[in-house]
């Protein structure tokens, strides 16, 4: 077996101990967890993740800029063979990180994805919104392109995520463009469905700021859609709508999004940039 750096990004949340128990629990313990740090993350925090888990070898580092910056920055220092992301709102049953290796290490693909299953039964209608959109994008979307996998339960041959990287150009989304580029260099990508980690959606309570995190993820999926000239094909896409009133609000956000995403790629460069843009690397490489 391969060794395995399973790492977690965080900026504030405590539940990054719940995290990291869950990791502590594993079938397949991995060698390192880096823990990838904003330079605002509480250091109390941080250094009860380093004490509380003997049996982990946790690497905490701090990167300027907030979780993508932090992700892209990380990506110099992975010396293991194989990355695993998880999300310090999540938290992985004790047989997640064998099932999610399992394609990668026997040679059937490069990347590999699971879905998530809510901690607990969802409370107010965010949150039950939230379970619903996850639960659309797993059941419908990434079965039929693996480009559509959230970046925060997946695994990578590091080498090749290295040689990707992410674009900070494109925040929010940088999972979409990333997953995009990798199969487009003849990447083989897989979903897991038994690869499942748990997802704790108690923290969806504003309704300003969840209407604030949506349109920024419309306004990002837009761009990396129009940079990897899929635009069209996600426009003629069907798929059956969230079973929630948000879909609604959602809905009528999207337009918005993408012609705000339209005049911002209209600014980036002209046509002929455009097209370089497309292909240069991303920052940092």
């Amino acid at each position: 077996m391969s060794a395995v750096c399973v790492e977690v990004a965080v900026r504030d949340d405590p539940r990054l101990l719940d995290a990291l128990a869950s990791l502590a629990a594993q079938e397949r313990r991995p060698e390192r967890v880096l823990v990838v740090a904003s330079t605002d993350s509480p250091e109390a925090l941080l250094a009860e993740a380093q004490r509380k888990f003997p049996d982990l070898t946790v690497e905490v580092r701090r990167f300027p800029g907030g979780v993508v910056n932090a992700r892209a920055a990380s990506l110099a220092g992975l010396v293991e063979p194989l990355t695993v992301f998880l999300d310090s709102d999540e938290r992985a049953p004790p047989g997640w990180l064998r099932e999610l290796l399992a394609p990668i290490e026997g040679g059937n693909a490069d990347f590999t994805g699971g879905p998530t299953r809510p901690l607990r039964p969802p409370q107010g209608s965010l949150e039950r919104y939230s379970v619903l959109l996850e639960a659309s994008i797993y059941a419908e979307l990434v079965p039929r392109r693996v480009s559509y996998l959230p970046l925060q339960n997946t695994a990578w041959r590091t080498e090749a995520l290295q040689r990707i990287g992410f674009d900070p150009r494109i925040p929010f989304a940088e999972d979409h463009d990333l997953e995009t580029r990798a199969a487009r260099e003849g990447l083989v990508g897989a979903f897991v469905p038994d690869a499942w980690v748990f997802h704790d959606g108690s923290s969806e309570t504003s309704f300003p700021r969840w209407v604030r995190k949506r349109y920024r993820y419309l306004f990002a999926m837009a761009m990396s859609l129009m940079k990897n000239g899929e635009l069209a094909d996600r426009l003629s896409e069907r798929r059956p709508p969230v079973p929630h009133p948000l879909r609604y609000l959602e809905a009528a956000l999207k337009p918005v999004a993408l012609l705000h995403a339209w005049v911002r790629w209209r600014r980036v460069a002209s046509a002929a940039e455009r097209k370089a843009f497309r292909t240069l690397p991303p920052a940092g490489r």
